[in-house]
């Protein structure tokens, strides 16, 4: 019994590229969250200044302030999160008309092909968006959950519950904020996914500039030198 032919579209060389995307994706992912002790990472630092922005919240007066940053932060979810819904409607819609597909490739000489082909390269990209779209959204709705957390946390400072409800708000933060990180990850290495649309050569290339890009920014950027300086204590709120 003969092999069908279109179990054949990805070369040796494509599924080395895609498997090199898929590492460097999770092994990235892992070494943000999970950082070496001596080097942590962007987002494990500001998990510091996130339970002391909920220290300060219990004696700030008025809350006014928090409520904006607050407001900000899920204003970003929801930027991305209506990004990434455009980008999988128009992905799809490319993928469901196959003489289109042909039409762009052919139109951008991204080499010949079968159809079925670049639709699994769309499809590719495509994961990391979906992916991306449903951590936007968890980050949303957590944020909410803290904005009514830190609604209960009481006015007077002396009140029993004040750091205990600071607390859990500060932990959901950091949850909001994990997932909004993550999503933000998924759409660089959606990026990277497209670099395939030029060849499996362009996938790997595409993904050590996002691996290399993504890990600078999280353990030798400016920022994180800035960010280290004086930096909190996580503690008890």
């Amino acid at each position: 019994m003969s092999i069908p032919a279109h179990l054949w579209i990805l070369t040796p060389v494509d599924i080395a590229a895609l498997s090199w995307l898929i590492v460097a994706w999770l092994g990235i992912g892992y070494l943000v969250q999970h950082p070496p002790a001596g080097r942590p990472s962007v987002s494990v630092l500001m998990v510091n200044y996130r339970h002391e922005w909920m220290r300060q919240f219990i004696t700030r007066e008025p809350r006014i302030f928090d409520s904006a940053i607050l407001s900000t932060l899920r204003e970003g979810t929801t930027f991305f999160a209506s990004a990434c819904m455009i980008a999988i409607g128009g992905g799809m819609a490319l993928v469901g008309n196959p003489e289109r597909l042909r039409q762009v490739a052919g139109e951008l000489e991204l080499g010949e092909g079968p159809t079925v082909l670049w639709q699994v390269k769309v499809i590719t990209a495509l994961f990391f968006v979906a992916n991306a779209l449903l951590k936007f959204i968890w980050s949303h709705r957590l944020f909410g959950y803290c904005a009514i957390m830190m609604a209960s946390v009481p006015n007077d400072a002396d009140d029993p519950l004040a750091k205990s409800r600071a607390h859990q708000a500060a932990e959901i933060n950091v949850s909001a904020a994990k997932s909004y990180n993550i999503g933000l990850r998924n759409i660089y290495f959606a990026l990277a996914a497209l670099g395939w649309l030029i060849g499996p050569l362009g996938l790997v290339f595409a993904t050590t500039v996002v691996l290399a890009l993504t890990w600078r920014r999280e353990f030798a950027s400016h920022s994180r030198r800035v960010i280290l300086r004086d930096l909190p204590e996580i503690g008890p709120v």
